[in-house]
């Protein structure tokens, strides 16, 4: 199974939500999300990258803090798979010239450069462009609102405050960084 086919067979298994087909439908046919990186020369800085690492944050989040009796697979599947929406359409393919190590010669290497057409933040346009088709709980916004934890450029005291308000907000930022620093290879 691809990781596209991973990813909507989880989709559409758990989230039935109003508007949940539409998304997904925009996801699929009008954007980038199934090619796109992850980033620009680190985790999952290749194409198909950005399916992957969502398909990572889902593993490592409903692997370790899912509780069945307690928790809702529907939220965790929301979490996880669109904590990063906000990068669909913000890489475009480009050169970079990288030393062969071997002979000592540059080579001009595929690579990607970050170029975001809505520059809204980061969490907050994941919520932003999720909210256009699906109704998110508070909980769901505020936990892929605050997914970068204490790694993003925010307030410290605000990002402590949402994080023990919001446990899954904490658990979602320890799955994306779990996925990105253990599960990922970083590429230079």
């Amino acid at each position: 199974m691809t990781d596209r086919e991973e990813f909507l067979e989880i989709f559409r298994t758990h989230v039935t939500r109003p508007g949940s087909e539409k998304l997904l439908d925009w996801m699929d046919s009008k954007t980038d999300f199934f090619s796109a990186p992850a980033s620009t020369r680190f985790h999952g800085a290749c194409e198909g990258g950005l399916c992957a690492h969502s398909l990572n944050v889902y593993r490592v989040l409903h692997g370790t803090f899912f509780t069945p009796d307690e928790d809702s697979e529907e939220t965790f599947a929301i979490c996880a798979l669109l904590h990063d929406l906000c990068k669909v359409g913000c890489y475009k393919k480009t050169f970079r010239n990288v030393k062969d190590d071997a002979t000592g010669k540059w080579e001009k290497v595929p690579s990607y450069q970050f170029d975001d057409p809505l520059p809204y933040g980061h969490g907050e346009k994941s919520v932003y462009i999720a909210n256009g088709f699906i109704r998110l709980t508070r909980e769901e916004a505020m936990a892929i609102r605050w997914h970068m934890g204490f790694s993003g450029d925010e307030d410290k005291r605000l990002v402590g405050q949402a994080l023990q308000q919001y446990p899954l907000a904490f658990a979602l930022s320890v799955a994306d960084m779990e996925a990105t620093y253990f599960l990922e290879k970083e590429e230079s």
